[in-house]
């Protein structure tokens, strides 16, 4: 999975190398927090789950570089997601 980093269509897909970096690290802390992961993944979600994702157009980063879930596979989950430490806008 990780060889679809070496690959010009994802780096394209999501607007250039330092969007897509920004896309998986904050997707990660997503998941790392307890947000639930839109592909089926097998143990603890992680960079592939978060590939997979973005190969499946189910994640996108809007104007302000946040982190969007496509509206039409999206589960019914809360936007926010409080573990106690710093929010995606601090990192």
């Amino acid at each position: 999975m990780l060889d679809d980093l070496k690959e010009e269509h994802i780096v394209n897909k999501v607007g250039g190398r330092f969007k897509l970096s920004t896309l998986i690290q904050k997707r990660l802390v997503q998941l790392n927090r307890g947000a639930p992961p839109l592909v089926d993944c097998k143990g603890r979600p992680g960079m592939d789950t978060v590939l997979q994702e973005i190969l499946q157009d189910k994640i996108f980063l809007d104007a302000s570089d946040n982190v969007v879930i496509a509206v039409d596979d999206a589960p019914e989950v809360e936007t926010e997601f409080d573990a106690g430490g710093p929010t995606l806008d601090d990192i």
